[in-house]
């Protein structure tokens, strides 16, 4: 039963999490956990067990597998029992905001890293396949009712960038992932466009704890000028934060003056 669960859940792509002793007094014993859902099977003790799904489905909201250690019921900084925890996450999932010309080189450079990417637009004749063909989805939409519909699903891994330069696409879209646990929120714009943007945000009701989530201007500061360029900062950005390595290279957000290179020569 446990495996046939495990099955379905894999052919639904749905977030699961399988916990299997690896060393203790039960070796072999496993424990199936999915969101939502009671756990399948046994580690050999309910307590250990309880610890263990509360642990698993942590480390399957990162995206995360490698080995835990335990006391046979559970405790913790005792080394009696060795879980290894493997993780089966969707891929994490991107939303691009803005069917401009910066989009199509973050959603080739996106899907390289395993995202899956939806553009989306309310200009219908801006937000098509043609334009994205190696998006997952290109959506006509508002982005607050894009968000309405797939809020729920975003977490830590996910990614939402605001690239309209649009205060009515905009302000929805930052506003609509706020409301989400999605873990990285930019938007592109010029240091004024992101000032007369934030008053915006301020009357539609963000309080400082919000505007702190959000990096705008987009990227790290690496000197981009190019689509292509603009995109590895974006993603670098994305990574930074998700990896907790940030602060080699900063963000724009974190720097003042032009956020665009002036051209000059290569170096030699």
């Amino acid at each position: 039963m446990l495996y046939e669960a495990l099955r379905d859940a894999l052919r639904a792509e749905r977030p699961v999490a399988l916990a299997t002793v690896v060393a203790g007094a039960s070796p072999g014993a496993k424990l199936l956990v999915e969101p939502g859902a009671e756990p399948l099977g046994s580690l050999g003790d309910p307590d250990l067990d309880r610890v263990v799904a509360r642990d698993a489905l942590a480390e399957l909201e990162a995206g995360r597998t490698g080995v835990r250690h335990y006391g046979p019921q559970g405790q913790a900084r005792m080394d009696d029992v060795a879980v290894f925890v493997e993780s089966f996450a969707p891929p994490p999932q991107m939303l691009v905001f803005g069917a401009v010309d910066f989009t199509a080189a973050l959603v080739r450079v996106a899907k390289v890293l395993g995202y899956r990417v939806t553009v989306c637009d309310a200009r219908e004749v801006f937000a098509t396949a043609r334009r994205f063909p190696e998006a997952d989805e290109v959506r006509v939409d508002w982005p607050d009712r894009l968000l309405a519909e797939v809020g729920p699903q975003l977490g830590p891994r996910d990614a939402v960038c605001v690239l309209t330069h649009d205060h009515k696409f905009d302000v929805p879209a930052i506003v609509g992932a706020l409301a989400t646990d999605v873990g990285y929120l930019g938007a592109m714009g010029s240091r004024r466009t992101h000032a007369e943007r934030v008053e915006r945000l301020r009357e539609a009701g963000v309080d400082d704890a919000g505007l702190a989530r959000v990096m705008a201007p987009i990227g790290l500061d690496i000197g981009a000028r190019t689509p292509e360029e603009t995109a590895v900062s974006i993603v670098a950005e994305i990574i930074a934060l998700r990896s907790g390595k940030g602060g080699a290279v900063p963000s724009l957000r974190d720097t003042d003056g032009p956020i665009h290179a002036r051209s000059g020569p290569a170096p030699a």
